[in-house]
């Protein structure tokens, strides 16, 4: 049995010529076998180069046309172009073609269209099959512990996604990440292609999609000052970034959570890894807008799920200012109703002002204790939601607060990581500009840049001191 080998590019009227009488031959000759192949026309020369050298031909044209005899093996038989293959075809067969120039050019248009559509379904289909790289570092954090079901439920990418999730940390806790891994993969999540644990920091990042930094710093003002601090977080960054920029993929997003300088971490994996894109590099706010909504949902006796759109401003696990002038309550149980989108502003509704200036606002204290001693389940909530957000968008007209760096917005000094509210859509988040704030929160604002504008001169004058001969801060 002999089977014709029909290679061309998507596009050539030839092609479609030689393949038309191959399919006519095939149908009629009972020992008569078609296989073909075409390729892109952008990517036909490197193909057609690599296939005349691998067989030692001479062939420049499209298409190229040879024979494979299945039950002797070894290279096929080259036939040649559309007019080797045509004469071939008459001589042995008796058959020509009688297609027209008109039908040629028909039949290859609708070729590379089919072709187009074929080779997106397979990128679709790798897509699937190849999993989504997650690094966390830091992962013998409970907040990783919280994380990872999370994860891998299929809620956060969808539920044709599978991910390979990689724990990073050092030796000391080698045991706490094999606990884990262990743990996971007795749950067998359909989704968890893998789940590995690393100690060795060279290898940390390798193909990652996603990173999640979880580092922190021990608190204690009576040890140490704040520069030791951000010294010690500008340390740990000028490890990550170089090595984000070496093994990670070039779209890699970077997610900065924790409990301590979740800004600070974003903007130093931007100062030391200036390749890393910034939009691509964002600190989760998400923890401190769930906190807020909770407190005044048991203010207001309702479910903490119907207040929306609080924001958070500045620095995340520092000074912020939660904002309440833009805020919503939906299924609020009052006098006046409406529809499921119908909401009230929530400013309206709490008629208590003074506990909003003298216990919400000025109980931010409580409210960090709330954040800051949770054992791990609101932050991994956090940077699941926010991850959700990031590749399926965020719900229409709501808002979300994160850390991104600055570029002016809302008057806010460039170059500084600050959260505001922003929205998700189509694997990108923006900036919502658009929304008005009155001068009072404007000077909050501008407190609150301030702090992080002299936290990031302390930054770059610790970078200084650890390398006098300078280094590449051009993202911040």
């Amino acid at each position: 049995r002999v089977v014709a080998v029909f290679t061309g590019k998507a596009n050539c009227p030839y092609y479609a010529k030689a393949e038309l009488l191959a399919d006519y031959l095939q149908a009629n000759l009972p020992d008569f076998r078609v296989r073909k192949i075409t390729q892109h026309p952008d990517r036909w020369e490197q193909w057609l180069h690599g296939v005349c050298e691998m067989n030692e031909w001479e062939h420049r044209q499209s298409p190229i046309i040879w024979r494979e005899l299945l039950d002797r093996g070894g290279k096929g038989l080259l036939l040649g172009g559309v007019n080797d293959f045509l004469e071939y075809a008459q001589r042995y067969y008796g058959i020509t073609s009688m297609m027209f120039s008109e039908e040629m050019l028909d039949v290859a248009e609708e070729n590379l269209q089919a072709h187009i559509e074929i080779e997106k379904q397979e990128e679709e289909i790798k897509s699937l099959i190849k999993p989504l790289q997650i690094w966390i570092t830091s992962a013998s954090a409970p907040i990783c512990y919280q994380l990872i079901p999370l994860l891998a439920n299929g809620e956060v990418f969808g539920m044709t996604t599978e991910i390979s999730i990689h724990l990073l940390d050092t030796d000391q806790f080698k045991e706490v990440l094999c606990g884990i891994v262990m743990e996971a993969e007795d749950m067998a999540f359909p989704l968890l292609r893998s789940i590995s644990e690393h100690t060795k920091i060279d290898e940390a990042f390798i193909q990652a999609d996603i990173v999640i930094v979880l580092d922190d710093v021990l608190l204690n003002r009576e040890v140490q000052s704040l520069e030791n601090y951000i010294r010690e977080v500008s340390e740990i960054c000028q490890v990550y970034a170089p090595l984000i920029e070496k093994n990670a993929k070039s779209e890699v997003r970077v997610i900065s959570s924790g409990k301590t300088f979740v800004n600070l971490k974003a903007m130093m994996i931007m100062t030391y890894g200036p390749s890393i894109k910034p939009e691509n590099v964002i600190a989760v706010a998400t923890s401190w807008e769930s906190a807020a909504k909770a407190m005044l949902a048991r203010k207001l006796n309702m479910n903490a799920a119907g207040v929306k759109d609080v924001i958070v401003w500045g620095n995340i696990t520092g000074c912020n200012y939660i904002d309440l002038s833009h805020a919503k309550l939906y299924g609020y149980d009052c006098a006046i109703w409406g529809p499921a989108n119908f909401s009230h502003p929530l400013l309206n509704m709490v008629y208590d002002s003074e506990w909003i200036h003298s216990e919400f606002l000025s109980a931010q204290s409580s409210l960090s204790s709330r954040v800051s001693h949770c054992v791990g389940m609101l932050p991994a909530h956090a940077v699941a939601t926010v991850l959700r957000y990031w590749y399926h968008g965020s719900p229409p007209g709501g808002i979300v607060s994160v850390g991104i760096l600055t570029k002016g917005q809302f008057c806010i000094p460039e170059g500084i990581v600050f959260s505001m509210p922003v929205r998700f859509q189509n694997g990108n988040w923006e900036v919502m500009t658009e929304l008005e704030i009155n001068e009072t929160t404007q000077e909050v604002l501008g407190r609150l840049a301030d702090e992080l504008v002299q936290e990031k001169l302390i930054a770059l004058k610790e970078i200084k001191e650890m390398h006098p001969y300078g280094t590449d801060t051009t993202n911040s």
